[in-house]
């Protein structure tokens, strides 16, 4: 089954996944937000599994950076796709999914039982 490794590749978090499983000699593909965007589907399944409490990165740089008017926007979970997918850097960053397993963040526990 094909794992995918979501995320930004200078961000420390996603190098720190990487790392794990490269070490591991776990195969994986990697989607670059920045290049590649964010995948509007995929985003509404991790919400939808996780919750968008968990998935919207509400301490990091860029949510700060926000307008205010932005940040009060997101009252439900179509309002927080929506800036997550205008700001990408504003999702939880790695997103791993292999299946229907999805692990958010460095979860060192979840990345070693993949």
């Amino acid at each position: 089954m094909t794992i995918t490794l979501y995320g930004i590749p200078n961000c420390d978090s996603v190098k720190k996944a990487r790392a794990l499983l490269d070490s591991r000699g776990v195969a994986y593909k990697f989607h670059d937000y920045k290049k590649q965007g964010v995948p509007e589907a995929a985003l509404h399944v991790w919400v939808c599994a996780k919750g968008r409490d968990v998935v919207l990165n509400r301490k990091g740089t860029t949510w700060r950076a926000l307008d205010e008017a932005v940040k009060d926007s997101v009252i439900d979970d179509e309002s927080a796709v929506r800036v997550m997918r205008a700001n990408p850097s504003t999702i939880k960053r790695p997103i791993v999914v292999k299946g229907t397993t999805i692990v958010v963040g460095v979860d060192l526990a979840a990345l070693n039982s993949l």
